[in-house]
C-alpha cells in the first residue's frame, strides 16, 4: 500500500506538472482574456486524471474581495480553481515565481508576489491588493499561515492580510479546505484518490466587524477543521 501511495504521489506530480507545462502556461499566454475559464477547466482535468473529487459547503459570496484560505499544499489551490471560473488573484511568496513552469505560471497568470524579506513588502502587497479590486476587478486569496501547515492545528496567522483587508475595508469570506493532503501529500510525499471538502464560509465587511476578526476568523476555520477531523477528514 505504501509503495502505490508514492507511486500515486509522483503520478499526481507528474499530472500537474505536465498539465501546467503543455496547457495552462501556453494558453493563458496566447488566450489572456479567457485565464479563468482556462484554469477552472484544466484544473478539473488535473482532479479526474488523479482521481480526485469535489464537494462544497455553503457558496461564495460574489461581494466577497478577499479570501482567506487553510493551506496544506498545492492542491488547496487546484481544487478552488477547478471550483471557481473567476480566476483568484492569488499572493504567493517571491520564491515561487523563480520556480520552472510554477513561476511562468504565476507571472503569466498575473498573480501577487510578496517578498516577506522585505520591509517594502507589506507596501507593495497593500498598492497590489488596491490595484487588484480597484482597476483589475479580481477577488484576491490569501493563505494566512503564509506556507504549508503538517497537522491539524492551523498556524499563526501572519499580519499581513488583516493589514491589507483594514486599509482597504474589504469584505472577507474565510475558506476551510480539508481533504486535499490525503489526494496529495508534499510532506511525506504519498497520493490517493479522494474527495477534497471546500467550506464556504460566512463572509463580512471588515469595517463592520469587531477589531478582533481575525483571531475570531481564526477560531471558526479551526472549528471546521476540527469537526471534519472526527468524521475521518483531515486538513
Amino acid at each position: 500500500m505504501k509503495s502505490y501511495a508514492k507511486i500515486r504521489f509522483y503520478w499526481g506530480a507528474f499530472v500537474i506538472s505536465t498539465i501546467v507545462a503543455v496547457g495552462m502556461i501556453p494558453l493563458i499566454t496566447i488566450f489572456p482574456k479567457y485565464k479563468g475559464i482556462i484554469m477552472h477547466k484544466l484544473n478539473r482535468v488535473i482532479l479526474f486524471f488523479m482521481g480526485a473529487k469535489l464537494k462544497t459547503f455553503g457558496k461564495r459570496d460574489e461581494k466577497a474581495n478577499l479570501f482567506l484560505i487553510n493551506h496544506q499544499g498545492i492542491m488547496d489551490i487546484i481544487a478552488l480553481e477547478a471550483v471557481e471560473n473567476t480566476h483568484f488573484r492569488w499572493v504567493a511568496k517571491k520564491e515561487l515565481f523563480d520556480a520552472l513552469w510554477f513561476g511562468y505560471l504565476l507571472k503569466n497568470g498575473d498573480m501577487i508576489e510578496v517578498d516577506r524579506d522585505s520591509k517594502a513588502g507589506l507596501i507593495k502587497l497593500l498598492k497590489d491588493v488596491k490595484e487588484s479590486i480597484e482597476v483589475k476587478k479580481r477577488a484576491v486569496a490569501i493563505f494566512p499561515e503564509g506556507t504549508r501547515a503538517k497537522g491539524q492545528k492551523l498556524l499563526p496567522f501572519k499580519p499581513g492580510a488583516k493589514i491589507v483587508a483594514n486599509k482597504l475595508k474589504m469584505r472577507v469570506q474565510p475558506i476551510v479546505i480539508t481533504g486535499s493532503k490525503n489526494v496529495l501529500n508534499e510532506h511525506i510525499k504519498t497520493g490517493h484518490s479522494g474527495t477534497i471538502d471546500i467550506h464556504y464560509l460566512d463572509a463580512f465587511d471588515v469595517e463592520d466587524a469587531p477589531k478582533s476578526w481575525y483571531e475570531d476568523t481564526k477560531e471558526k476555520m479551526q472549528e471546521v477543521i476540527d469537526k471534519e477531523e472526527k468524521k475521518g477528514i483531515y486538513r
